[in-house]
């Protein structure tokens, strides 16, 4: 039975509920959050415009199908927790989700009441009942299965691992989560800034999982420390799933890139994030001081965003994006775009470095105007360079977000492992197995760059096909055998 007394006509009625938000003047000089999060006044009136559909599009939309009616429902009861618990049964990292996974382009999208009018704020709801736990000091648990006796490791701590580690502990199986940094997190805790995910946050979601029975171990470089056959062989995991993510950066390669003061954003972020910069003087600041300079942000994503809107805060006088489309094929989020301007980052479209200048350290980037043409493969019309309209811009701190690729060494140091010709894992869409029985892989690491959400999506694609791998009996007899080492 539903607790909504409203009926669907009242309920169409009802104005979404607009996020809290610190003001933009208060917080471009600081690293607190943005977003301050419904209250449940606020959760409840934004509750009653679900029209708790029969057939509910915004969880086929969803990555990890959460159960959206049931969860707003419990909104309404006033059982928190419950709402809480219901949700991790599908996404175990509410807390993050609601507060950076793109749901105007998933759940919310499919919202039927988008088609008359704004969609309901199913993140915004997601992220009240994973505050209110931390607010009360519980947690809404899903239950966990009776234990099996299987061992599955799993390479990275980002939103794939830790989706994966989830769905398989509440199957019953032993997880642990092998993260190469001393940080847990991985993308999460390197390469999103405080004031968007705050650590607190991530490190309690983390806690969560461990209540929930995934054991971490931290600075394990698998392919070093230990390779994918040492953990069959030596260790007795029954099943591996890589979800290295896509963390190598990538540059334009035009001149100037080897000057000082030209970082990727990759670095720029992770320096800051898990570094500390962002509580200077606390903690050494290990990036160029970027207070009073002038600093240029190659890309219009969300990591470049981040990038351009965490160098503001560290005290750049001014903080210019350069974009080679117009504002409306940039990929970033709107909601970001809305913030960032109006923090006072200045956004210039339909231009595109061609040099960065400098003798030691950069001091300007030459760019090239811009117009668009015919629409490329991504379906945005590509940028055509118009000659002769070169200009410079001040820089003195340049960092570049234009996307990322492979990490390399996990596919190195295992034998048989096939890769495609960018050198990211080959797995079989529909179960995520790679070419080495018991191996499975899913995440940036199959995909390319993509959404924290996606990734989770395949983090749950994948333990449903590692459950099933290890539940048929079929995992004896196909259990990995270490390939030869030649010893030295």
């Amino acid at each position: 039975m539903s607790h909504n007394p409203l009926s669907n006509k009242e309920r169409m009625k009802l104005h979404r509920q607009l996020m809290p938000e610190r003001a933009p003047e208060e917080r471009a000089k600081s690293f607190t959050e943005v977003n301050l999060g419904y209250d449940p006044e606020l959760a409840r009136n934004e509750s009653l415009r679900c029209l708790a559909c029969l057939k509910p599009t915004c969880i086929t939309t969803c990555p990890v199908s959460v159960k959206v009616k049931e969860f707003i429902d419990l909104i309404l009861a006033g059982d928190y927790l419950g709402a809480a618990a219901k949700i991790r049964e599908d996404n175990v990292l509410p807390a993050i989700t609601g507060r950076v996974c793109p749901q105007e382009e998933q759940c919310e999208k499919g919202c039927v009441v988008a088609k008359k009018g704004e969609s309901v704020g199913i993140g915004h709801l997601e992220r009240f009942v994973a505050d209110y736990e931390q607010r009360v000091g519980k947690v809404g648990l899903p239950p966990r299965a009776p234990a099996t006796g299987k061992k599955v490791a799993i390479v990275g701590s980002g939103p794939a691992g830790l989706s994966c580690a989830g769905d398989l502990v509440q199957r019953g199986h032993e997880v642990r989560v092998f993260e190469a940094l001393h940080d847990l997190g991985g993308v999460l805790a390197y390469g999103i800034p405080e004031f968007r995910l705050p650590r607190t946050v991530l490190k309690q979601e983390i806690e969560n999982l461990r209540l929930m029975g995934v054991e971490f171990e931290t600075d394990v470089v698998v392919g070093r420390t230990v390779t994918i056959d040492e953990l069959f062989a030596m260790e007795g995991y029954h099943a591996v799933f890589i979800a290295t993510g896509a963390g190598a950066p990538q540059f334009m390669k035009v001149p100037g890139e080897n000057l000082n003061g030209v970082y990727s954003a990759n670095e720029f972020l992770t320096r800051v994030n898990l570094m500390r910069a962002y509580r200077f003087p606390e903690y050494d600041q290990p990036v160029y001081d970027c207070k009073g300079q002038e600093v240029a942000v190659i890309g219009g994503g969300n990591t470049a965003l981040d990038a351009a809107r965490t160098a503001l805060r560290l005290g750049a006088k001014r903080v210019n994006m350069i974009y080679r489309r117009s504002e409306k094929e940039m990929p970033g989020r709107a909601e970001e775009i809305h913030h960032a301007k109006d923090e006072g980052i200045h956004i210039l479209t339909l231009v595109s470095p061609v040099a960065y200048l400098g003798e030691e350290r950069v001091n300007a980037v030459r760019v090239l105007r811009m117009e668009l043409g015919e629409p490329d493969s991504s379906g945005r019309r590509r940028p055509v360079p118009i000659p002769g309209s070169e200009f410079e811009i001040p820089a003195t701190v340049v960092i570049v977000a234009i996307g990322t690729t492979a990490n390399p060494l996990v596919q190195a140091t295992t034998p048989g492992l096939k890769t495609n010709k960018r050198n990211y894992i080959e797995a079989d869409p529909a179960t995520l197995r790679t070419s080495r029985p018991g191996v499975f892989a899913g995440g940036d690491i199959v995909t390319g760059a993509a959404t924290v959400i996606l990734a989770m999506g395949a983090g749950r694609k994948a333990a449903a096909s590692i459950h099933d791998f290890l539940t048929t009996g079929v995992w004896e007899a196909a259990a990995p055998q270490p390939a030869a080492v030649e010893s030295v």
